[in-house]
């Protein structure tokens, strides 16, 4: 049986609900942003990780208010839940089907999420 290269339409949100965290990222300056497509990965709990870096807790701060503010300016979504806004220094975002990490440079580093889901698909934002 071949499988239909029609998309879902949560697929389609899904999809889109990562525009507009790359978009939310890049108003404020986020490095080496990188999107993992988990949707072909066994006994993945979402559709897609979205993570970046900032070099200063300000920083990481104000990636994450773009990107909850440009979510909801062009989708009316709120996250689901936001961890880390107190330490500002793994800021972790939960839209269900669309997990956002933004991280300080040294503890992206230590955790090395992107390694954990080998099997994913990486697409990487150039600066």
């Amino acid at each position: 049986m071949r499988k239909s290269s029609i998309k879902s339409p949560k697929e389609d949100i899904s999809e889109e609900i990562v525009n507009w965290v790359v978009k939310g990222m890049q108003e404020k300056k986020a490095q080496e942003i990188m999107v993992l497509d988990l949707r072909g990965v066994q006994n993945a709990f979402t559709d897609f990780f979205v993570i970046c870096s900032g070099t200063s807790d300000t920083q990481i701060d104000a990636i994450a208010d773009s990107v909850d503010k440009e979510i909801w300016e062009a989708g009316k979504l709120h996250a689901h839940s936001i961890e880390g806004k107190a330490n500002r220094e793994w800021i972790l975002m939960d839209y269900y089907d669309v997990i956002v990490h933004v991280f300080l440079k040294d503890k992206r580093s230590f955790f090395k999420l992107e390694e954990l889901w080998g099997d994913a698909k990486f697409t990487i934002i150039p600066d």
